[in-house]
């Protein structure tokens, strides 16, 4: 199935005039996203140390990121079918100035005192639908300020990936000068900066794209849904996908994560996690040369070499090697969702893409917390080991799957 045509599957597309990527357009979007990633990432350590300071303990952190991500998961949907109405570019800066706007309030509840837990969680909860608005747009937005999309998808995911490494230990330097009021706050002006980035793009229209008027609401969702739907290629990734999260990605996140925490050691688990970032640096970078015929074959294949991450953790390997499988993974965990997220957005019209990336996001993360809420009890009756074995089958399992569907496997490449 994947054996000789592999090779041609595999090679990279020369061109005499490559597009150019770099233009005003994709620079204000790139630091507009770039700003907004480091954001999300600084936010957690800023809310984790915040809350503790507060009073609130650990039940009141669980409490405060579940405020900040079931929002976010809950809405995103609706915020697909939004983005299709009234215009990518217009939903992301009224989110951006939402955000900004309730985590100053926020950041000045935590200066002036104490604020009650409740508090927290509401304006956490708001900040989340934020996201969940925010979020569909990206995927609109890329493909009419990038005529290389592949190429800008990996040069994001470069951009993301620095940024998960970066942002955390951006908030925990600014927390030993600072207060985590101040850090929350230095935090929501990176909502100001995305949003003023947004604001300056020319090539994209603040309305909508041109698209039937009159429609309802529901009208709306519902051909999103059938728009999803009729694509055999993309639902398939996402059911798999499902099944992934829930007995790969998530039990290794909470697994993995805090075996090395406790056998290893917090300055392992950091060095281990910034090997992680490493490898989705280069995976993107792989990305921007490599073009596969089939992307989503080639990418399936990419999706093996995430199974040396809780294998490297379950066979108890030094943490030279537990980190070079943390790498390892990176790169094929970044190649995938490059090649993904590149055929979502040529292969779908730009009309309906907010309310299919939804749907997309939305099956992709729904089974990733019940995972990892059900490895620790499932842990303590099993064992820790077995389970991380179980998760490394489900790569292998997840890739097989991918590869035995001839919609998935046959996708052709769509320049763009």
């Amino acid at each position: 199935m994947v054996g000789s045509d592999m090779v041609p599957d595999l090679q990279v597309k020369e061109t005499s005039s490559p597009p150019r990527l770099w233009t005003a357009d994709f620079r204000l979007f790139f630091t507009a996203r770039t700003t907004s990633l480091l954001g999300d990432a600084m936010l957690p350590v800023a809310i984790t140390a915040a809350v503790i300071r507060a009073g609130y303990g650990a039940s009141g952190v669980g409490y405060a990121l579940a405020a900040l991500v079931a929002p976010f998961a809950a809405l995103i949907i609706f915020g697909g079918v939004l983005s299709d109405r009234f215009g990518a570019r217009r939903l992301m800066i009224v989110s951006d100035t939402a955000r900004l706007c309730f985590q100053m309030v926020l950041a000045l509840l935590f200066l002036l005192g104490t604020p009650q837990l409740w508090q927290i969680l509401v304006l956490l909860a708001l900040v989340g639908a934020g996201s969940a608005i925010f979020q569909p747009g990206v995927a609109s937005i890329i493909p009419r300020i990038a005529r290389d999309v592949q190429k800008a998808n990996g040069t994001l995911r470069i951009s993301e990936s620095v940024t998960n490494v970066v942002g955390p230990s951006v908030a925990g330097l600014l927390l030993v000068v600072s207060s985590p009021a101040v850090v929350v706050a230095l935090d929501a002006l990176t909502y100001a900066v995305g949003g003023g980035c947004l604001l300056l793009l020319r090539s994209v229209p603040m309305g909508s794209v041109a698209r039937e008027s009159g429609t309802s609401f529901r009208a709306d969702l519902v051909e999103g849904w059938r728009e999803f739907r009729a694509r055999t290629w993309l639902w398939s990734v996402i059911v798999v996908f499902m099944l992934w999260q829930l007995a790969g990605a998530g039990p290794t996140m909470t697994l993995g994560n805090s075996t090395l925490v406790t056998d290893y050691g917090a300055s392992t688990f950091g060095f281990v996690m910034s090997s992680l970032g490493v490898g989705s640096v280069l995976g993107g970078i792989v990305a921007i040369r490599l073009r596969p015929r089939h992307p989503l074959r080639a990418g399936a294949l990419s999706m093996i070499l995430w199974a040396l991450m809780p294998l490297g953790v379950a066979l108890g390997l030094p943490t030279p090697l537990v980190a070079g499988c943390y790498m390892v993974s990176g790169v094929g965990m970044a190649f995938w969702i490059v090649m993904f997220h590149t055929s979502v957005q040529t292969h779908i019209p730009n009309e309906v893409l907010g309310r299919v990336h939804a749907y997309d996001a939305a099956g992709s993360l729904v089974m990733k917390p019940v995972g990892q809420a059900a490895a620790g009890p499932l842990a303590v009756i099993v064992g820790t080991v077995p389970l991380l074995f179980v998760s490394a089958s489900m790569a292998l399992v997840a890739c097989a799957l991918l590869l035995a569907i001839p919609a998935v496997r046959g996708l052709r490449r769509v320049e763009g």
